[in-house]
């Protein structure tokens, strides 16, 4: 029996197929199916299958130009006229199916799942089947070419439509974060203006009559750093030199003004790193007013150097505070906790001799008794441990809770002996700082040690400048662990 051949187009090859069976019904054969169009993100796929049907079940409607078009070219090749005449053979065989259910073919049903899930991954609807049933044998045998062909070219159009989907996706997300950085840098405009609004009544309480006029826009910084306890002169020096130096282009926002002044405020501290150094003996002495911490900081030290570091280090203590014993008891329970060799000392006299039996050390720290700094007596008494001819470091503890002017004091007593170092305890007890700023800006005198906290060894942590202004900025905050 002869056949027409017809020609249908749709999105996909599963919409052209539906289009021909809702025409022809089921009884058709799968001739060609080719893809005309590929999908872009400005247009849809486009696809284009040839089927024949029998004469008989030809509607009456005469066919277009470009189904007499098609029917030509293919009748002119000799694959397809063998493809009829298997066709026909196997007609018979097709029209005891026609009564079963609905199934599709594995190609349709490969399309099918693809299309769901790219649906559903683009959330836009999709007219495949819900649940389409598999046929355990294929309907066309005999289209097994034509069938591989056209399963190369679903798979290829399915990659090209996922990885469409990954580019949108893509560009997406590069969008969305160009607009949240635009929507940050609007958002620092909007605080830098509250600020401004905050601070309108600022020119009226600025220290215009003190020689020195801050603008509004370092109202901030000004107000943090003289609420930190720092001395007022010292303040208006580097807020003169802020102001003079600082670029106007810098001025914009606080955050710049605040980073700057960062700056300025690492430049005013001293700190001094830890040098150590195995084939050289060092020995430092702990001095300062009483309640300060020296006994503990000494015991964290001692810990630091026998057990902390990379090289152990082997350490002897000297204690010269003989009028508390329960001091003298807290460091014999730490030496003896650390193994380390401990000698109390009364005179000066058996200074010498106490040195020179920790002479195995590698460093020798030096306890000694707090003295107030207007206990003049005392002080000279303490000084007399030092006329010998051994090379002592001396490290003046101070509680960095106390204002300034009685850090300054307590310097100004103690500096009799040669201040080498300072060491600042008690940061943990203190949300101010800046009293210790401005004694290091005055006297010069490095930071070796800060401790954080009474803990013995851990609440001992080398000085840093970054630390130290984190701390006057931000309040005190312990140093993440390392």
């Amino acid at each position: 029996m002869a056949k027409k051949l017809h020609t249908f187009m749709g999105d996909t090859p599963a919409q052209a197929l539906k289009k021909a069976q809702d025409t022809f019904g089921n009884e058709i054969l799968l001739v060609e199916n080719k893809e005309i169009r590929k999908k872009s993100l400005t247009q849809s796929g486009l696809y284009e299958i040839v089927i024949a049907v029998d004469d008989e079940n030809a509607p009456s409607a005469p066919e277009s130009k470009d189904t007499q078009g098609t029917q030509e070219k293919v009748a002119a090749n000799s694959v397809q006229k063998r493809l009829d005449e298997i066709a026909e053979k196997n007609m018979a065989k097709k029209r005891q199916e026609a009564n079963k259910p609905k199934v599709y073919d594995e190609v349709t049903l490969q399309l099918s799942d693809a299309v769901k899930q790219i649906s559903q991954i683009a959330n836009v609807p999709s007219n495949m089947p819900a649940n389409p049933k598999i046929q355990p044998k294929r309907p066309y045998p005999t289209a097994k070419a034509t069938l591989n062909k056209a399963n190369t070219t679903h798979i290829s159009s399915i990659e090209d439509k996922i990885e469409n989907l990954q580019q949108t996706r893509l560009e997406q997300s590069i969008n969305q974060k160009i607009e949240l950085k635009h929507i940050k840098n609007e958002l620092d405009e909007i605080n830098d203006k509250m600020k401004i609004i905050q601070n309108m009544l600022w020119e009226e309480k600025s220290p215009k009559s003190e020689g020195i006029n801050i603008p509004q826009e370092f109202a901030e910084i000004y107000r943090i750093a003289k609420s930190s306890g720092m001395n007022k002169e010292h303040l208006d020096t580097i807020m003169q030199l802020s102001l003079e130096l600082m670029p106007l282009k810098m001025r914009s926002n606080s955050t710049t003004i605040k980073r700057y002044f960062r700056e300025v405020l690492r430049k005013m501290i001293y700190c001094r790193p830890e040098n150590l150094q195995s084939n050289a003996k060092k020995i430092i002495m702990l001095v300062g007013p009483t309640g300060v911490g020296k006994t503990t900081t000494l015991a964290k030290l001692a810990a630091r150097y026998s057990l902390m570091l990379n090289q152990r280090y082997r350490v002897g203590v000297v204690t010269l505070d003989t009028y508390r014993l329960a001091a003298v008891d807290q460091l014999m329970a730490y030496a003896r906790m650390m193994k380390l060799s401990i000698d109390t000392v009364v005179e000066p006299e058996e200074f010498g001799k106490a040195i020179d039996s920790l002479k195995h050390c590698d460093y020798i720290l030096i306890d000694t008794a707090g003295h107030s700094q207007h206990d003049r007596s005392k002080l000279q008494a303490l000084k007399s441990y030092l006329n010998n001819d051994y090379k002592i470091d001396v490290n003046l503890v101070l509680a960095i809770n106390a204002k300034y002017e009685d850090l300054r004091d307590t310097y100004n007593a103690f500096s009799e002996m040669n201040i080498d170092t300072l060491i600042f305890s008690k940061l943990d007890e203190s949300r101010n700082f800046g009293n210790m700023f401005s004694l290091v800006y005055e006297t010069k005198k490095p930071i070796s040690y800060l401790s954080i906290g009474q803990g013995v060894p851990n609440d001992l942590i080398l000085a840093g400048n970054d630390y130290l202004v984190d701390c006057l900025l931000d309040g005190f905050k312990r140093p993440e662990s390392k």
